[in-house]
């Protein structure tokens, strides 16, 4: 692989799972084979856990494209090519794609410019987490709570029957 331009902004932790699986980070289950320093292998265990484990380049360019065209303000511009209004940073979509806000709650501290306008385009951001939520696939621990598989503190018995477990009482005085 060639390196075309050393600083060429902020990745997407789908973009650095994906260079760590293209390196074999996913393939060598010794991690003893495969050329990847123990950081890196650190960092894809960390990432397969998010939801960038579960995105696609098609996804993240669509949410890309649809994060282009939101505005912070409302415009009024006569020619939109031209226009100066406020519109989300590249490094705020990246961070958007990486922490999947599901809320305007999660959405705001994401937003430096927001501030300045706050109520004005509320609608834009509520249709912004939308997209987001729609397009972006949930991190695993989020599917499985919304599924209810979530860790129980119940334990099955040979027949069957759920048993719950008993809690751990500290006999040290």
């Amino acid at each position: 692989m060639k390196i075309l331009k050393a600083d060429a902004g902020a990745l997407t932790n789908f973009e650095v799972l994906d260079f760590l699986r293209s390196r074999g980070a996913g393939r060598d289950p010794t991690r003893v084979i495969v050329p990847i320093a123990p950081s890196e292998f650190k960092v894809y265990d960390y990432l397969e856990q998010t939801a960038a484990c579960n995105q696609t380049r098609q996804v993240i360019g669509e949410l890309m494209g649809k994060c282009k065209s939101i505005k912070l303000e409302k415009c009024k511009c006569i020619k939109p090519e031209k226009c100066k209004c406020i519109k989300l940073k590249h490094v705020e979509t990246v961070n958007i794609i990486n922490i999947r806000p599901s809320s305007l709650v999660e959405l705001y501290p994401i937003l430096r410019e927001y501030d300045a306008h706050l109520g004005e385009v509320a609608e834009t951001m509520e249709e912004l987490v939308e997209n987001v939520v729609q397009l972006l696939p949930p991190s695993p621990t989020q599917m499985q709570s919304e599924e209810g598989t979530a860790p129980t503190d119940e334990k099955e018995a040979p027949d069957g029957e759920k048993i719950e477990a008993e809690p751990e009482v500290d006999t040290s005085v």
